[in-house]
């Protein structure tokens, strides 16, 4: 098979795979290494490279879900807030052998749309490399993203585009 064709047969493999379906084997870190690796080959305007990754295993991961809980459960009216929802928050992160935080840097050198897509194409080179390993993966942008600016390490010219997820399949 020629180059064109097995990356044309890893794009059409691409998908999301959620943590329901995410078995209890652990993903090496040689791997998560190569996942994050391959992020930075994404093209980027003047080479800002406006990606910044954090990945929350074991007891960080943990804490990251317990957090996530807790700042839905405070920021909704107790007639719109849902239990299976706050069931749900910790249940994804926790199944996930590992979750990454996907945060923009904006460099003031580009437009924030340019550096916003430098990224996105960078969780695009991360979901091909998940699926060349059989990792099942997602992208998830919950509006509580918002309030984790600490945990995530969020700095005043960066935001938080969501979470990414991946467990073994």
């Amino acid at each position: 098979m020629n180059k064109a064709d097995v990356l044309k047969e890893i794009i059409e493999q691409r998908r999301s795979v959620f943590p329901k379906d995410y078995t209890e084997t652990e993903i090496s870190q040689e791997i998560l290494d190569e996942i994050l690796h391959s992020a930075t080959f994404a093209p980027n305007h003047k080479r800002t490279k406006p990606w910044r990754f954090k990945i929350f295993k074991g007891e960080e991961k943990a804490k990251l879900a317990s957090e996530m809980q807790e700042i839905y459960k405070s920021t909704q009216d107790p007639q719109v807030f849902l239990e299976k929802k706050y069931n749900d928050i910790g249940f994804k992160i926790n199944k996930a052998d590992a979750v990454v935080s996907i945060v923009v840097n904006f460099s003031g050198m580009v437009p924030e749309w340019e550096e916003i897509a430098a990224v996105s194409m960078a969780v695009q080179n991360m979901y091909l490399t998940c699926t060349v390993n059989e990792i099942g993966c997602y992208w998830s942008s919950p509006k509580i993203v918002e309030q984790l600016k600490k945990s995530l390490t969020v700095e005043e010219n960066q935001k938080c585009l969501g979470l990414f997820y991946m467990g073994k399949i």
